[in-house]
């Protein structure tokens, strides 16, 4: 391993940053491989025996990995309705009067004819 990045709060940084970038290219790839780097990262630092000189470095952390949950659910409403505007049938979260999951099928006319 790097030098670099031999403590887990610098890969989990690097991993956050990397997850960042690969969220504003749109590029899935990336996106799978630095959030396989943060979770390793995550799991590095759990085991860590809390230090409070730390704490503001943690909380700094928290803060980038809640903007990019930001910037994630932005994407996959982006997704959603491009799905929806296709005509595409996804999953609306909603159960049926059997409590079985269910989709709500609906269509739309993309042009006219």
């Amino acid at each position: 391993m790097n030098a670099a990045v031999d403590h887990p709060l610098e890969a989990l940084e690097q991993a956050l940053g990397a997850e960042r970038r690969a969220l504003l290219a749109h590029d899935v790839d990336a996106l799978l491989s630095s959030t396989a780097a943060k979770l390793v990262a995550l799991r590095r630092a759990e085991a860590l025996p809390p230090e409070a000189a730390l704490v503001e470095r943690v909380t700094a952390l928290r803060v980038l990995n809640q903007a990019n949950s930001v910037l994630l659910a932005r994407r996959r409403r982006e997704v959603n309705w491009a799905l929806r505007h296709l005509g595409r049938v996804e999953a609306t979260g909603v159960y049926d009067s059997t409590g079985q999951p269910g989709a709500r099928p609906q269509a739309r006319c993309l042009g006219v004819g």
